[in-house]
């Protein structure tokens, strides 16, 4: 193969791969037109990998208007990899356990490129619910889980990581890079933090989750009303802390 073939080729299939997480983060069907707009690329390009991405099931039609989404093929190869992670195959019946024992909704958190996403969710049984849903990405700064999620990396690899637009708060706030830092460096010293998130209404609790080199792989979260948790603190904070060592302990020892 010719090195110019290669790179088109290369190309083509970083380009195949941005497609996915463009469609991944607008969460709703485009026709092959506005997805090339939305990420700035050739037209010619994008319908040609939209064609052979529909042929393989990896997009599906989403309407006789050309709008195409995620296709089904995906969720068979996200189903096999769920089934092989030990992680979220253990990580689930915690969260289970700790929404039983609190009422309130949690989830198991990863860091997605340069955004903190959840990759588990066991709803709450109050009225309340969360806006995020699996697989939505939030900036690091405006997630408890951010702080958690860049241990390892040195002051200068998080400044890379993060985007300086996701240092504006949702409430018009600019959150400086070093207080993320100091803050980041605290909650991994302590392998806990709690934080008002995204959306006003709500508090995140969450506590680290390590592998058997003591790399932080992913948060154990509390996602609860904000104006409801200041007399459930304490238990709530405790409880998940428990919950995490748990799963660290049991991860650890597979």
């Amino acid at each position: 193969m010719t090195r110019p073939v290669k790179q088109n080729r290369m190309r083509g299939l970083e380009r195949a791969f941005d497609m996915l997480d463009y469609l991944q983060r607008a969460r709703t069907p485009q026709r092959p037109n506005e997805i090339a707009v939305g990420m700035d690329a050739p037209k010619s390009s994008i319908y040609e990998l939209v064609g052979l991405l529909l042929e393989r099931g990896i997009l599906e039609a989403a309407d006789d208007e050309g709008r195409v989404f995620l296709g089904r093929k995906l969720h068979f190869l996200g189903s096999a990899y769920l089934a092989r992670f030990s992680l979220t195959r253990i990580a689930k019946r915690y969260l289970e356990r700790l929404t039983r024992e609190t009422g309130e909704t949690s989830q198991l958190c990863m860091l997605d490129g340069d955004k903190n996403t959840a990759v588990l969710m066991q709803e709450g049984r109050g009225q309340f619910r969360i806006s995020a849903a699996v697989g939505e990405r939030f900036p690091l700064p405006w997630t408890a889980s951010g702080r958690l999620l860049t241990e390892g990396l040195s002051d200068a690899e998080i400044g890379a990581l993060i985007p300086r637009k996701d240092l504006h708060l949702p409430d018009g706030s600019v959150m400086a890079l070093d207080a993320f830092v100091d803050e980041a460096r605290a909650a991994q010293a302590a392998g806990y933090f709690d934080f008002v998130g995204a959306d006003s209404f709500i508090r995140c609790l969450a506590a680290s989750i390590h592998d058997e080199h003591r790399r932080c792989i992913a948060t154990l979260c509390l996602v609860v009303p904000k104006d409801d948790v200041a007399s459930h603190l304490p238990r709530y904070r405790d409880m998940l802390k428990a919950r995490a060592a748990e799963l660290c302990a049991e991860l650890c020892n597979r």
